[in-house]
């Protein structure tokens, strides 16, 4: 049997192993997209500058006004998370 030929109606029984398995990758293919996006990071002062085009003393500016709420810090570790920077910039200059 073809994988081509597999339809709803078709038994499992009826499949081999191989057409079963790239049947249930299939589904984990088409799930891995959206997991990906869940969470967004940058790092530190430089992960700022990139995510904003700018500069490094405008970047800590940023860092410690306009998107402080989405910043973590932990001594000299930065985390920002991109989804909330990003709206908090655009509510900012809106």
């Amino acid at each position: 049997m073809e994988t081509n030929k597999i339809t709803n109606e078709t038994p499992i029984v009826m499949l081999t192993v191989g057409q079963l398995m790239e049947l249930l990758n299939k589904d984990k293919k088409q799930e891995a997209p959206a997991i990906q996006n869940t969470t967004n990071y940058v790092y530190g002062l430089n992960g700022i500058k990139k995510l904003f085009s700018v500069s490094h003393a405008t970047a800590y500016r940023y860092k410690e006004t306009i998107i402080k709420d989405a910043v973590r810090q932990n001594g000299r570790k930065i985390i920002v998370d991109v989804n909330k920077a990003l709206e908090l910039f655009n509510k900012r200059n809106s």
